[in-house]
């Protein structure tokens, strides 16, 4: 069966995006991007929100792609490869290659590819992964913290009721200052 995996890049207090709903804050240097390409290589579907989905797709064709770091075009080619599915009520159409639209996001049918995929799956997006985390369908968390406090904005995980326990698998520390956490559930 594969794992559906929450990967996210957060502020040190908690947040994808600031109260401005900025993120520029949060992009990778050459070292960490290369840490995420090594993680997203295996991955086989993202699952997006709207609104993250319109953030991402920058990548199946980004400009003068072919001066970029070899680390930028890396990711450009991992992500092309693999199938997204885009769960919004409001887009009309994609505009990547190897996409679809699902107009409600169905535990049930998650499961059901997680249990048929060969590869990796990743929820993207802190309004689609708190639905995934209430379904009971997040198996792992990849937590990239940046050396940043912003005080407010967009939350990296769901503020609710729910409690997940968790076992620490990985750690590692950046020499920008970011933090990667890797834990998996504990049943």
């Amino acid at each position: 069966m594969a794992r559906l995996i929450y990967s996210v890049i957060a502020s040190l207090d908690g947040y994808v995006a600031d109260g401005d709903g900025r993120f520029d804050w949060a992009e990778p240097d050459a070292e960490v991007h290369a840490f995420v390409n090594d993680l997203e290589r295996p991955v086989g579907t993202y699952l997006y929100g709207r609104r993250m989905y319109e953030t991402m797709v920058f990548w199946e064709s980004p400009p003068d792609l072919a001066e970029q770091p070899s680390f930028v075009r890396d990711f450009a080619k991992i992500w092309q490869s693999a199938d997204k599915i885009v769960y919004s009520n409001t887009l009309q159409a994609v505009t990547s290659a190897k996409t679809r639209i699902e107009r409600d996001f169905d535990a049930d049918a998650v499961r059901q590819m997680k249990g048929a995929a060969d590869r990796d799956l990743t929820v993207g997006g802190p309004d689609l992964a708190a639905q995934a985390i209430e379904a009971g369908l997040v198996d792992e968390y990849r937590l990239f913290l940046v050396p940043v406090v912003v005080g407010g904005g967009k939350r990296s995980l769901p503020d609710n009721s729910v409690r997940v326990n968790l076992e620490l698998l990985d750690e590692r520390r950046f020499r920008n200052g970011t933090v990667y956490l890797h834990y998996r559930i504990r049943n």
